[in-house]
């Protein structure tokens, strides 16, 4: 992690951050229940909720048992979900009738995420290349009573269509350093071969879904690192191609922006318009998001 002092504000804070444990958070399933009766059911077992300041279905959960282990959570009222792993959706803002697509999404906590926002209506297309998780993805797409939703199982970089879908979320698989509060050896960081690997596909992964969405459609590519490589560096490849325009966006919650060079590699001023997401922000996982366009 040494190699992103220069880059992170408050490298103490970031430090001290991700040594503390990672508080749990759940997400209200507004098709289900109302964020209000949630609090009255889990608060009635013995639950302390708190409601996040930004977010009114969003709560941070303090028990006695595993949040995991009630009745409520197998009805499908919430989802167990970190809170930074929230903010892709809400970049993306998936719409009623709409067809969205999301290319990497295994187990399912923005796919439901994504049809609750469209209030079930329209299309989601929830896909993985794993048949393994494909059974988790499932799982919960059940248990949270979403309709609107077909799985299939195909490489991302593969996934067949020309110009189909309003909507693409990209949730690339990655080097995942913004979870070194739950895996404690990505405290020491990433190696840079895994990470040179990994960027290799998600420069495919965003490629593909800039031809899969609509011209005039977005594409949010989000990821849950911090390795520049893995995130502006993927986005630019893109921007350089003339595959897309980067849109700003401004999350709800304390950010710092993208970073327009690390390491020698220019990424240019415009990689600010994406978001970083650093665990001493707001108490949470690190990751990194971007919202793009697809040209007309």
């Amino acid at each position: 992690m040494d190699r992103y002092r220069e880059i992170i504000p408050d490298w103490e804070a970031f430090w001290e951050a991700i040594h503390r444990p990672l508080p749990t958070v759940i997400r209200c399933n507004t098709l289900r229940v109302e964020p209000e009766g949630l609090r009255e059911r889990l608060e009635g077992k013995g639950f302390r909720l708190s409601p996040l300041p930004w977010d009114e279905g969003l709560f941070q959960v303090e028990g006695e048992i595993p949040i995991g282990n009630t009745l409520e959570h197998w009805l499908g009222l919430y989802y167990v979900q970190e809170a930074s792993q929230t903010l892709a959706v809400l970049a993306l803002d998936p719409q009623p009738g709409e067809r969205v697509l999301d290319l990497c999404a295994a187990p399912g906590g923005k796919a439901t995420q994504i049809a609750q926002h469209m209030r079930d209506e329209g299309l989601v297309v929830a896909n993985d290349p794993s048949p393994k998780r494909l059974r988790a993805l499932l799982a919960n797409l059940y248990r949270l009573g979403v309709r609107c939703a077909v799985v299939t199982e195909c490489l991302g970089e593969k996934f067949p269509g020309q110009g189909e879908y309003d909507r693409v979320l990209v949730d690339a698989p990655c080097s995942g350093e913004g979870t070194a509060r739950r895996h404690p050896h990505l405290r020491r960081g990433a190696p840079l071969g895994l990470i040179r690997r990994l960027a290799a596909l998600q420069k495919r992964l965003l490629c593909r879904a800039l031809e899969l969405v609509r011209p005039g459609g977005i594409v949010v590519y989000s990821t849950c690192t911090l390795a520049p490589e893995e995130n502006e560096g993927v986005v630019r490849y893109v921007l350089d191609r003339g595959l897309a325009e980067l849109l700003p966006w401004e999350p709800p919650v304390p950010h710092a922006r993208g970073l327009p060079r690390f390491w020698g590699e220019e990424y240019g001023e415009e990689l600010e318009k994406a978001v970083r997401i650093y665990p001493h922000h707001f108490d949470s996982e690190g990751g990194f998001v971007a919202r793009l366009r697809r040209p007309h």
